[in-house]
């Protein structure tokens, strides 16, 4: 690996690691049965999508702690993607969304597997689901076999532990106050949980752990990793309502018709009057919506100038990780790749 970050560079080599990873466990899949061929698709096809950031920051935290250019490190940074696999499915499935970068989601996508028999729809989310699951042991796997000393995997652990308990807890919080009144210290709460920390925060931490980085280090990829994480999930809901979905490969009414407590809508709905709020209310979770109703609610946003409010949040918070840097002795090539990441992360277009 280069010293000078290439963010295209770093993602063709995580996605050998995977597509051979993958590919070998479909295989397996396949040799038990070949009527788990669709489930052996799937397990590729949620996994080959992505930048490739959760890896790259679990790379750079590892460097930043001054250890040299692995593959057994890059093999365990792999795994972080891994999870992100695993928490798509689920966040689909909880979601019931349709779309994923612009494909059938895999509860979607199984249908074809199930197709004609009593309970397809339900049948086909119960393998999507198991899909899920297989990913995140397969995260594990990868992750305990990198080929890293047992010392250096010890010394992760237990922030493995937390990431799994606190990407839970955040998936769980989200529905507990999916339906409710926005409120945006619950909408933050949730960004932190349910992305945030999985997203930057943990991979640092975990490619820092490994490299036996210091209290003071860990302390310094934190208070970078928290604020860039929440603009990267805070970016994800300004795209989620006002991006195309031929760009974002999502579909736009999915947080309206869902009512999921996003900052977005928590942000327009604290600065809305009370007839703003009633006809929000009157949009919120309706199965039935159309374009008209989008551009409807997306009117009323700009007006009460929620996604003005949200950029300011995002650059706030961008400001904060970049300037925690310059206070932590680490080797220039992590510092410049981890100030390039924090703009590639939250300034995306799709």
């Amino acid at each position: 690996m280069p010293e000078r970050f290439v963010p295209a560079e770093f993602k063709n080599t995580i996605d050998t690691v995977l597509t051979e990873v993958l590919a070998e466990e479909a295989e397996q899949l396949c040799a038990i049965d070949g009527a788990l061929q669709p489930v052996a698709e799937q397990l590729q096809a949620v996994a080959g999508h992505g930048k490739r950031l959760r890896a790259a920051f679990c790379y750079w935290g590892w460097r930043a702690a001054g250890q040299p250019d692995s593959g057994p490190l890059t093999r365990a940074a792999a795994s972080m993607e891994l999870v992100h696999a695993a928490a798509v499915v689920h966040d689909d499935l909880i979601d019931d969304s349709p779309l994923r970068h612009g494909l059938p989601t895999a509860h979607v996508a199984l249908r074809a597997a199930v197709t004609g028999r009593p309970g397809a729809r339900a049948a086909a989310r119960s393998l999507a689901m198991l899909v899920g699951d297989h990913l995140m042991a397969l995260a594990g796997q990868l992750f305990a076999t990198s080929g890293l000393p047992a010392a250096y995997l010890a010394r992760a652990r237990p922030m493995w532990a937390e990431l799994a308990r606190e990407l839970i807890a955040g998936e769980c919080l989200e529905i507990l106050h999916t339906g409710a009144h926005p409120d945006p210290d619950v909408s933050l709460k949730v960004v932190r949980y349910k992305t945030a920390k999985y997203t930057v925060e943990q991979p640092l931490l975990i490619g820092g752990l490994l490299a036996g980085a210091t209290a003071r280090l860990r302390a310094g990829l934190s208070a970078y990793g928290l604020p860039l994480g929440e603009a990267f999930q805070l970016r994800d809901d300004l795209l989620g309502l006002f991006g195309e979905t031929g760009r974002t490969g999502k579909a736009s009414l999915d947080d309206i018709r869902g009512q999921r407590p996003t900052a977005l809508l928590a942000t327009a709905w604290q600065a809305a009057s009370p007839a703003q709020r009633e006809h929000l209310a009157g949009v919120l979770g309706r199965r039935d919506l159309t374009e008209e109703h989008l551009r409807d609610v997306r009117e009323l946003m700009v007006t009460l100038k929620a996604p003005e409010r949200v950029e300011a949040m995002i650059a706030s918070r961008v400001r904060d990780a970049v300037s925690c840097l310059d206070a932590l002795d680490m080797p220039h090539p992590a510092r410049g790749a981890l100030t390039d990441l924090a703009h590639v992360a939250t300034d995306r277009h799709h």
